[in-house]
C-alpha cells in the first residue's frame, strides 16, 4: 500500500500519512505531487499521452509526474516518477526546481501542492521507455504544440506550468 505524507497549509510535513488516492483530507490539509518538464537544448520537449484506461482525463497529453511517496523528497520523486514512466534517467541532466504551485478543492478532500522541475539534456527519442500502463505515447513537441494541445483542452495542468516551457534563456532571475 502506498502511503502520502500529509501537508499542512505552509507545506511542511504534519507526521501525518495517507493512503495513495484516499480523498479525505480536511481543511488545511495537503499531500504533494511533482511534474517534471523535460526539455532539449533545441527547444523541444518530451510530452506524454495517457492511455485510455485512466479515469481522468483519458488519451490527454502531460509531463511525467505524480504523488511523491511518503518520507520521500520532492526531488527524488520527481527523478523516480521521470525513470517510471519515460525510463530515463534525469540525475546528470542540467536543471531542477523551479516553482510550487497550490490547489484547494474544497469539499473534495483532494487539496495539494505540485513541485515543477525542469530537466534539459540532449536526448534521443529513441532512449525513452514508455510505461505502458501510464501512457500511450510520447512526442517531442515545440512550445506551439503544446500551446495547440492546451488550446484544445487536451493538455494537463498547462495553465498552472506554462512558465516552465518558457525558452531557457528568457527565464529572470525570480524564475530560477
Amino acid at each position: 500500500m502506498e502511503l502520502w505524507d500529509i501537508y499542512d497549509a505552509d507545506k511542511r510535513r504534519t507526521g501525518r500519512t495517507m493512503k495513495r488516492n484516499d480523498w479525505r483530507l480536511g481543511e488545511g490539509e495537503y499531500h504533494l505531487t511533482v511534474l517534471g518538464v523535460l526539455g532539449r537544448p533545441d527547444g523541444r520537449f518530451l510530452i506524454t499521452k495517457r492511455v485510455m484506461t485512466k479515469a481522468w482525463a483519458p488519451g490527454w497529453w502531460e509531463v511525467p509526474g505524480g504523488g511523491v511517496m511518503a518520507g520521500e523528497s520532492s526531488e527524488e520523486a520527481v527523478r523516480r516518477e521521470i525513470r517510471e514512466e519515460t525510463g530515463l534517467d534525469v540525475s546528470a541532466w542540467d536543471g531542477g526546481y523551479l516553482f510550487t504551485y497550490k490547489r484547494e478543492n474544497p469539499g473534495e478532500g483532494d487539496n495539494y501542492f505540485v513541485d515543477v522541475y525542469r530537466f534539459i539534456a540532449d536526448f534521443d527519442e529513441k532512449e525513452v521507455r514508455l510505461q505502458e500502463a501510464e501512457t500511450a505515447g510520447c512526442m517531442l513537441a515545440t512550445i506551439g504544440e503544446i500551446k495547440a494541445f492546451a488550446e484544445q483542452g487536451i493538455f494537463l495542468h498547462y495553465g498552472s506550468i506554462q512558465k516552465a516551457f518558457l525558452p531557457f534563456n528568457a527565464e529572470s532571475a525570480d524564475d530560477r
